[in-house]
Formats: C-alpha cells, structure tokens, sequence
C-alpha cells in the first residue's frame, strides 16, 4: 500500500535520531526464536540464508569434484562404476552452475542492494522471503533423490535421446526436471522483486547515471532471466511430458527432434552464463576502485557495456550447437554474434585495468581477488572467443578444452569475485574484518590451485581427451595431465577450506570493523556494521555517484545528505521514488514478517513431490492449500475506509 509522499515530508533533526532509531528497532526487528526465524522478511537475512546455502552447494560440488578427480588421476582407476560417474559429474555440474553460481550473486544482491539503493527493503519483502524458500527446498528436493541413490545421469545439460525413458528408465531425470523447474520458479520471483526494486525504491536523487555498477549489473542479469528461465523450464516440463504420458517432442522415430531441447536448452543457457557473470563483474566494478582511492574509469560506458553483453548474449546460443549438422548460413550470423559480444566485455577489462594503472592500489586480500578475477577473465574470455569460429569449435567441442574453458568462466568469474566480495562486505555483514594473514594463505593457494588443476586441461583438450568420460588407457598420454590437474584440484580445495576456517574464526575473534574499514564510498559504508533492521534511520538523498567521496572528489558544489531527511516511522515503511530521476513520489507501507512464503514454499514443492510420484490427488492437495495460502496473504489487512484515511490525512 502507497501514500502521496508530499504528506510525509518532514525533515529530522539530528536530536531526533536516537529516538527515532529505537522506534524503528521496535517497528523492524525480526521476533526473536524460531517462529521469527522462519517469518523474516529482513533482506539482509535472507541475503546471508542465499549465500550460506550456495556456499553448501559449492561445498558439495567441490566434494564431488575431487571424487571424480581422484577417478582420473591415472588410467584405468575403479574407483567409480561408469553410473556412478555420470551421476557424480551431473550432480557436480547442476550444483554448481544452477544451485551455487547464480544464488550466490542473488544473496550479495539481496543483501547490499537496499543499502545501496537508500531503502529500507527490497520493493516486495515477502517474495524475496518465497523466493530463497522455492530455492532452498528445490535443491533439498535434488540431493534428498542423490542420496537414495536416483540421481540424474546424463550431464548438467540433460540432453536428449540419452534422457529418455528409453536410455534413462529410472526417475533421475524426473527428480532434475521437477526441481529445475521449482528453481526456475525461485528465480522469475527474485528477478521480478530486483526490477521493481530498482525502478521504485531509490534514494531520493539517485538518478539513472548515479546508481552504482552492481546495481546495473544484477539488474541486467534479473531482465535476461525473465525471457531466460521459461525456454529452460518449458525445455524440462516437455521433457517430463515425453518421459511420464508418451508424447513425442523429442522422440525422432514419431517425429520429434532432440535439436528442440538443446535450442531450448541453450536459448537459456548461454544469457545465465552472463547471468552468473555480470553480477560478479559489477561487484568488481564497485569494490576495485575502493582499493584504487579512485572512482573507476569510464562508468557510462561499463554500465551500457554490461546491457549490451545480455542484449548480444540472446543472440549467441547456436554457439554451442556448431557440431550439430546446423546450415552454414545460421552458423555464420552466430559465430560473428559469438565474435562481437566479445567487445563490451573487453570495454569492462580496460576499465578495470585503467583503474588500477591511475590509482594508487592497496594490496589487500580483497584487491588481490578482484584483480586475479582479470587475469582469469581474460583467459576464460580467450578460450571462449577460439570457440566462436565454428571450424575451431568442431576441434575442440567436447574435448577437456571446453572443460576448461567452463571452469574459467564460472569458477575463475565467479568464484574469485564472491571470495573477494565476503571479504570486502564481511565486515559490513558482521562488523568484524578477517584475518588479513590467513586471507593470504588462501588467496595464493587458491589462486595456485585453481591454474594447477585447469590450465593444463586446456592441453589435455587439445591431445585429444573426450569430455565426460570415466577412465581412459595408458597409451593415450594423457596421465601426467591429468594427475597434475587432480593436484591442484585438492590445492583448490585446500584453499577454500582456509578461506572457511577464516570466517568462521573471524566470526568469533575478529577485529571489530566500523561502519567504513575500507574508505569506500556508496550508501552502505554510511550505517553502522552490521547495519540495523531498518538500515536508514531517515532515507539518504543522493547528489553524487560517491556520496562518502564527495568532500575528497569535489566534483559537484552540491552534497548527499545522509543524516536528515523523511521521518517515515509509522509502521514499516519506505520511500518510493519516480523511475527515472529518482524524485520522491509515494510512502510504500511495507509487509510485515510472516510465515506465508515459506508455507507457499512448501505447498509448491508438495505439488511438484506429488508429480513426481503420480500422486495426483496429493499434488491436487497441495495446489489447493497453495491457494488458500495465496488467499491468506494477498487478503487485505485494513478496511477501504482506514486506507482512506491514511491517503487523505
């Protein structure tokens, strides 16, 4: 519910704030004990679950990794059964790149943006709160099957015939596509809730071309899922129409075509690639020029360059179809879209690397992980640029090349900008700093491990090593290689146990932070560390793209104003701004906690259970208390005359 923000307007004193802040704690806070546990609608909560939930997955895939590394360290090992195998490498893949590497970036994202934007919630609380549960219980839903042994079989990408009732009988692919399209859920609602987040929430003054980078990357990302997402779930839902009733979309013999599902598949697959990837780029965006003590060069051009990389990368996925008999026509316009999109990522590298060259860089941890992140990103961007001519691809498709190919972009682009994101936003979260020294530690022998284990699969690819398979003979030459890589892999993961055991020891015994260790310069650096259930005890007005920069940067004669502004303490609310210019237009009253969204939750994934098993009236059950649940939450909690009331008062 909205009211005129003109009625709203009054302007604080700095006397007022103490009183006003323990109002706010009263109206904000989350109950204490379970039930408020599981009620929160606290962003920066929800933002932490994200995060810690991702980390687990990435746990897990990595565990998964070394198991399988450990099968390919020399010829002929029996540590797995060629099922085993497939099933360890699919669920490696699928954790990673569905339950780790996109979450991750929504958790910084759900933490940091209302900070960012100088509001006090994301624009829809509780569908954020429903959005992390759908997440939470689709990956549940995908283990619960790994550990009864029914997990899927057939790579990350499932592709068809091998995923046929015909070729995979048991209900692994069934359990996959259920939960892929639970998690496809989960993202079009978080996708949703950053967009109108971005459009309606802002600071007072925050126009378009003073937002940060961070901002304009995730929301990029949030529009490419939007059109991404449903050609994958219609992939997987058709998927479980040939697998559970016999229609034939994808059965050839009755006129189906296997082509469909990877045109349906990679029309999502390659813009989550950028999905996954903007997000950590805007990350680096806004934190490597703190470590510079200067603003990065050429924000206009990043931030229409990161548009532009979803705009091009809806245009490139027949990029992974080169070897499938395609017209060279087709193959053509999309290997020079393959060529092209190369252009707006480069205009980020020489950003970046321009920042460093005119800045005066820090060498800390953090400054150490965003700046390796280029070097990785240039390698990764390398390999994949060789594979946009299509007579290099049909070389190098499923060869350990593209193995490392992938590994550089979502570990190498991803993995570094999150490590180096916790470390730079921890103390924000926890108000403590990590240890600077066993920061180190991990840094190098992560950064060691993860070139020890997959730049020499670059080399494996080119002698000829196939992807996906199980063991291999000894006349292939091919074992030094691979022991090499299983090295580093267990130096990797040595790493990132360091890297854990400096957060948990952090949690208890670190230096206290301050609300700016770093210097930096946007909003959230501005409220204590960690910040309070409310964030702004009054909603910032923006004058700069640096508000805590401003005095140093001198570049306007006109001042954010962070410690004066709207007293909105009448219940939970937030100010809501015009689209474009940011100019102050309605008071949002915001929900309070509630059990509704994990009870949805629960309710969509007892439907999707009951699909899954044909218990038709179960998931009948299910869908119904799914929509009382719905009922129960949309009803409305004040009388048409109290709203009135509040309008026009």
């Amino acid at each position: 519910m909205a009211v005129p923000a003109d009625s709203r307007l009054a302007v604080l004193t700095e006397a007022d704030e103490g009183r006003l802040a323990t109002r706010l704690e009263r109206l904000w806070a989350t109950a204490p004990g379970i039930v408020g546990w599981l009620s929160t609608v606290d962003h920066k909560e929800i933002g932490k679950r994200y995060i810690v939930t991702a980390m687990l997955f990435l746990i897990a895939g990595g565990i998964e990794a070394l198991v399988m590394r450990v099968q390919l360290a020399g010829p002929d090992q029996h540590l797995l059964t060629p099922e085993q195998y497939n099933m360890l490498f699919t669920m490696h893949g699928a954790s990673l790149i569905f339950w780790y590497a996109s979450p991750v970036l929504s958790g910084f994202s759900n933490y940091l943006w209302p900070l960012l934007l100088g509001s006090r919630d994301m624009a829809f609380p509780r569908l954020n709160a429903l959005s992390y549960w759908i997440y939470l219980f689709s990956g549940l839903m995908l283990y619960a099957g790994f550990a009864v042994g029914i997990a899927p079989n057939t790579g990350w990408f499932d592709y068809v015939p091998a995923a046929s009732r015909a070729f995979s009988p048991g209900p692994g692919i069934d359990l996959y596509a259920m939960a892929l399209i639970l998690l496809g859920i989960s993202t079009t609602v978080g996708a949703i809730n950053f967009i109108v987040t971005f459009l309606r929430t802002r600071a007072p003054g925050m126009s378009l071309n003073r937002v940060p980078i961070l901002i304009w990357s995730t929301l990029t990302a949030s529009a490419g899922n939007l059109l991404a997402v449903p050609a994958v779930s219609l992939a997987f839902f058709l998927l479980w129409l040939d697998r559970r009733f016999g229609t034939h979309f994808y059965d050839v013999p009755a006129g189906g075509h296997p082509l469909l599902w990877q045109h349906l598949f990679w029309m999502f697959g390659h813009p989550w690639v950028y999905a996954i990837v903007l997000p950590a780029m805007g990350m680096v965006s806004d934190a490597l020029p703190v470590f510079c003590s200067r603003p990065l060069v050429g924000y206009t051009i990043v931030a229409l360059a990161t548009v532009l990389t979803m705009v091009l990368g809806f245009g490139v996925w027949v990029h992974h179809m080169f070897a499938t008999g395609l017209p060279m026509l087709g193959m053509s316009f999309f290997s020079a879209a393959s060529f092209v999109i190369v252009i707006p990522s480069a205009v980020a590298v020489f950003a970046w690397i321009a920042t460093i060259a005119i800045g005066r860089p820090r060498l800390t941890v953090p400054f150490l992980y965003f700046a390796s992140f280029i070097v990785m990103f240039v390698i990764g961007g390398v390999s994949g640029f060789m594979t946009a001519s299509v007579p290099v691809d049909w070389q190098l498709t499923d060869t350990y090349f593209i193995v490392a190919h992938i590994h550089y972009v979502l570990i190498g682009i991803n993995v570094f900008p999150v490590l180096g994101g916790l470390t730079f936003w921890f103390p924000k979260m926890t108000g403590r700093l990590l240890d600077e020294r066993l920061g180190r530690y991990a840094f190098w022998l992560i950064f060691a491990g993860f070139n020890i284990a997959f730049l020499p699969m670059h080399l494996t690819g080119l002698y000829g090593m196939p992807r996906r398979i199980y063991t291999y003979g000894p006349h292939f030459g091919w074992e030094t290689l691979n022991l090499v890589s299983t090295v580093g892999a267990f130096i990797l993961a040595i790493g990132i146990g360091v890297f854990f055991v400096n957060i948990l020891r952090s949690l208890r015994r670190g230096m206290p932070a301050g609300s700016n260790p770093w210097n930096a310069p946007t909003l959230e650096w501005s409220v204590s560390s960690p910040p309070p259930p409310y964030n702004f005890v009054v909603i910032p007005t923006v004058a700069s793209r640096h508000p805590l920069w401003e005095q140093e940067l001198d570049e306007t004669e006109h001042r954010s104003v962070i410690r004066t502004g709207p007293a909105l303490d009448e219940g939970r609310e937030t100010l809501a701004t015009t689209p474009v210019d940011a100019d102050p237009d309605l008071v949002l009253k915001m929900p309070e906690d509630s059990l509704a969204p994990l009870l949805l939750a629960l309710a969509l994934t007892a439907i999707f259970v009951g699909l899954l098993a044909s218990a038709w009236w179960s998931a009948a059950t299910a869908a119904a208390a799914g929509l009382l649940i719905v009922f129960a939450w949309l009803w409305p909690r004040r009388s048409l005359a109290q709203v009135a009331e509040v309008s026009h008062g």
